[in-house]
């Protein structure tokens, strides 16, 4: 008799056992969320000049640039005004496909503005992205839009 009980005993206590390892099991998967993995939205011209907003900068009234601004070279092409340099002034902000085209548009504005002091306009690449601003905006109004562009574009 007394053989029988512990074996009911045993039995009970590894059944017992192996439901609570068991449930413990499902809460703990329950409890931690799926990882899902996330892609990170593609970065466009238009979601860098939301950012540009975002940061409190002007970019205003984004309108795609015609064709023949680089346009074999250029994925694509936003022109935006920023109102502080004054009635239609601003900058351009291009993307590209290939890196040595990103090169060529900016080797053309960087020898334009060596060319003539009034043709000045400041450059920044980053990525696929370039970015032209009219030369009368201050050294460090550009940076502000260099470092909204090196947070974005990784």
């Amino acid at each position: 008799m007394k053989r029988k009980l512990l074996t009911a005993l045993t039995c009970s206590a590894l059944l017992m056992g192996m439901a609570a390892c068991s449930s413990n099991e499902k809460t703990a998967s329950e409890s931690k969320p799926k990882q899902e993995a996330k892609k990170p939205e593609p970065i466009t011209t238009t979601s860098l000049i939301d950012e540009f907003k975002k940061a409190g900068l002007e970019a205003e009234n984004a309108t795609d640039l015609p064709q023949k601004e680089f346009g074999n070279m250029r994925k694509d092409g936003k022109r935006i005004l920023v109102p502080a340099l004054g009635q239609d002034n601003g900058g351009r902000l291009f993307e590209f496909s290939k890196k040595e085209d990103l090169e060529k548009a900016k080797k053309y504005y960087d020898d334009l503005s060596n060319s003539n002091p009034i043709l000045f306009s400041h450059t920044y690449a980053k990525g696929n992205f370039l970015l032209q601003m009219n030369g009368d905006m201050k050294d460090e109004e550009f940076n502000k839009y260099k470092e909204v562009m090196d947070k974005t574009i990784k």
